[in-house]
């Protein structure tokens, strides 16, 4: 591959170049993308799979809504998944001994 000098060029010409650069990156990703995604079909095929039997269904989504499990009796509003931090209502509640299935929907 020929070595390049932009000794020559301007600000402008070099900034045309960078933008037409990347362009050309994005199309040729998009062009590999489909290409990885045709031999893989492919090849799913052959073995008697398709893509979604190995990887599951397109567009299935991570962070979808998940259902409330627990819920303070005192204020309705109050709920949690079971999931991440232990609400604050519910952290009291069990500190002074409450069982958290006292709290289940």
């Amino acid at each position: 591959m020929a070595k390049n000098d932009f000794s020559g060029m301007t600000l402008k010409q070099m900034l045309d170049m960078h933008e037409r650069l990347g362009a050309a990156i994005e199309d040729k990703r998009k062009e590999d993308r489909e290409d990885t995604r045709r031999a893989l079909e492919e090849l799913a095929e052959k073995r008697g799979f398709s893509v979604s039997d190995l990887f599951g269904p397109a567009g299935r989504k991570k962070g979808g809504k998940v259902a409330v499990k627990y819920i303070n009796p005192e204020n309705r509003s109050e709920t949690w998944t079971g999931r991440g931090r232990t609400p604050r209502w519910l952290a009291e509640k069990l500190k002074k001994g409450a069982k958290i299935d006292q709290f289940e929907i």
